[in-house]
C-alpha cells in the first residue's frame, strides 16, 4: 500500500511502526547508494543512513518535514555525510600535524604526563558543565555543528545556543587558567 508523505509523517509521529518500516524498506538501499557516493565506504554509508532513521523513530514526536519526505531524507543523508567527512579531514589535519610536529624521540615525560593532566581537566570542566550547556558545546566543537544547526536540532533559538556556548567557554577559561600557557 502506498502512502502520502503526509499520511506517513502523521503515522510515523503516533508510532505507527508498519508506516515506518515502510518508510525505511522504500529508501534504505537507495540512500546508502546515495551516501555511499560521498563516503566511499558502504559500511560508513549504512551506518550514516541507519542514524537518519533511528532519529526520525526517536524524534518522531518533534518531527517538522516542510518538504517531501524523499527530500528530507536525501537532505539527511547527504548533510550526515558531509558532516562525517568533515570530522574525518579534521581528525586527518590533526594527525598529520601531531606526526610533523612530535616524533617518538621528542616526547619527553613530563610533557605526556601534563598532556594528560590537561586532557583531565579539560574531561572534569566539560563533566561539571549543566546538562543542556554540555550537550550545546559537543554539538558544536565535537560534532562540528554550527549554531543554527544546533538550535534546529534542539528546537531551541539561535540566541540560546549563543549564551550556552559562551557560558560553556567561560567555564573552561575559568577551570583551565592553570594551564593557559599549554593551550
Amino acid at each position: 500500500m502506498s502512502y502520502s508523505d503526509s499520511e506517513v509523517i502523521d503515522g510515523i509521529k503516533i508510532g505507527n511502526l508498519k508506516i515506518f518500516e515502510q518508510l525505511f524498506r522504500d529508501y534504505y538501499k537507495q540512500l546508502c547508494d546515495f551516501a555511499n557516493r560521498y563516503l566511499q565506504s558502504m559500511d560508513s554509508a549504512e551506518e550514516v543512513v541507519q542514524d537518519i532513521f533511528y532519529n526520525i523513530w526517536k524524534k518522531r514526536n518533534e518531527i517538522n518535514i516542510k518538504s517531501s519526505l524523499k527530500s528530507y531524507l536525501y537532505t539527511s543523508v547527504k548533510n550526515n555525510c558531509l558532516q562525517q567527512i568533515r570530522v574525518h579531514n579534521l581528525d586527518l589535519k590533526y594527525e598529520n600535524y601531531y606526526k610533523s610536529h612530535y616524533n617518538d624521540e621528542s616526547i619527553n615525560p613530563a610533557d605526556e604526563l601534563k598532556a594528560k593532566e590537561l586532557n583531565e581537566r579539560i574531561t572534569q570542566a566539560l563533566n561539571s558543565l549543566p546538562e543542556k550547556c554540555r550537550q550545546i558545546f559537543e554539538m558544536s566543537r565535537y560534532d562540528g555543528l554550527k549554531y543554527h544547526e544546533i538550535a534546529n536540532k534542539l528546537s531551541i533559538s539561535i540566541k540560546t545556543v549563543e549564551a550556552n556556548m559562551g557560558k560553556a567557554l567561560k567555564h573552561f577559561r575559568i577551570y583551565l587558567k592553570d594551564y593557559a600557557e599549554a593551550i
